[in-house]
């Protein structure tokens, strides 16, 4: 079967954090037998700061970011079985998600694939034309990044036809336990780039902490933090490619993941950096989020911190042989419950069960 999948980038992570679940998930789907095209604009520079080539597993195809670019891959909609549109492209997000509908064969399935649920379920409330809302009708199935059982009931209750998520995984081809790096040392790492949503909370669990243990480093990696006020013991390196990510995590006694406010607020909401740090056996400290023991669990596989003084304490406190004690349980669990060969499965046998129920006599 074939798949055309609208979203941001394959290609490159810069300021796109989805790139590394849509290249798992993707790829796991094509080891199910799926043909998978992935249309991705040529905007905000990504496709100069690549992270990987063409993948052999998808075909790759990069429009411009103009009208006649977006009407040349809509064109080519037409000829799939499944049709994805997922959010957060930044590029006709509208004018996309209502083309998947109306270029689409009417016999195929019509995604969408919410990759901030939190964030497009607030919008909806408050915007009785939303596109999603507008679009939720024609469509046969909204996949998340992520939610659980709270944005499943948000969209059903929007009238979704079908809502289930589909959460981060580990690659372990891509993210793995590497050697440290000089490059990368410090007591505490965080990669995260600069964003409206999450900056109150990164101030409020990294840089606090940062400001309360001066004799301790911290290293902190992604974009737009260039002009940020920073004690002294923090050294922020700018944008880190995905193929330092391992080195990253795997070089600093522990690294840090700070939700963003929205998915903080929902739970069920691991980020990807989560199952990357797990499966480079980093110990890793999350801030507290609702579900968080359903894919680590507490104390053991990952130390959760309520507030920058946690952090602080948790880090004070923090052995170089328990770091690497809670690093190697997590990846244990990590390769046994979430990979994206798993997901990929999930994902298959949703996509059977829909064509199962499609051709049942009525």
């Amino acid at each position: 079967m074939k798949i055309a999948f609208y979203g941001s980038s394959l290609l490159s992570s810069y300021w796109n954090g989805a790139a590394t679940y849509y290249r798992g998930i993707l790829k796991a789907l094509a080891g199910h037998g799926y043909e998978i095209t992935f249309y991705e604009p040529d905007a905000f520079d990504r496709q100069q700061h690549r992270d990987i080539e063409p993948p052999q597993w998808a075909r790759s195809v990069v429009y411009p970011a103009t009208q006649e670019g977006l009407r040349s891959v809509l064109a080519e909609a037409g000829a799939a079985d499944i049709v994805v549109k997922a959010n957060g492209v930044g590029v006709f997000d509208r004018e996309l998600l209502e083309g998947i509908v109306s270029e689409s064969r009417p016999d195929a399935l019509r995604i969408f694939w919410d990759v901030d649920a939190a964030a497009t379920l607030d919008e909806m409330r408050g915007d009785a034309s939303h596109p999603v809302l507008q679009a939720l009708p024609h469509l046969d199935m909204v996949l998340t990044y992520g939610g659980g059982p709270p944005v499943v009931d948000a969209y059903t209750g929007f009238g979704a036809a079908l809502c289930e998520p589909i959460y981060n995984a580990l690659d372990p081809e891509t993210h793995h336990p590497a050697p440290h790096d000089a490059r990368f040392t410090a007591d505490l790492g965080l990669l995260a780039n600069r964003l409206p949503d999450r900056e109150a909370r990164i101030e409020e669990f990294f840089l606090r902490p940062a400001a309360q243990l001066p004799q301790s480093s911290f290293l902190l990696g992604g974009n737009g933090w260039h002009d940020k006020a920073m004690t002294l013991n923090v050294r922020a390196i700018g944008h880190v490619g995905t193929g330092d990510h391992n080195a990253f995590n795997c070089t600093p006694r522990a690294v840090l993941n700070v939700a963003r406010d929205s998915m903080a607020h929902i739970g069920f909401s691991p980020a990807t950096r989560v199952f990357e740090a797990a499966g480079a056996a980093a110990c890793l400290i999350t801030d507290a989020w609702e579900g968080i023991e359903q894919f680590l669990k507490p104390d053991e596989e990952v130390l959760v911190a309520r507030d920058g003084q946690d952090v602080a304490e948790i880090l004070g406190a923090l052995t170089p042989e328990r770091a690497e004690a809670i690093g190697e349980a997590a990846l244990r669990r990590v390769h046994a419950e979430h990979t994206y060969a798993l997901r990929g499965r999930q994902v298959h046998r949703i996509f059977q069960e829909h064509q199962q129920r499609a051709t049942e006599p009525a």
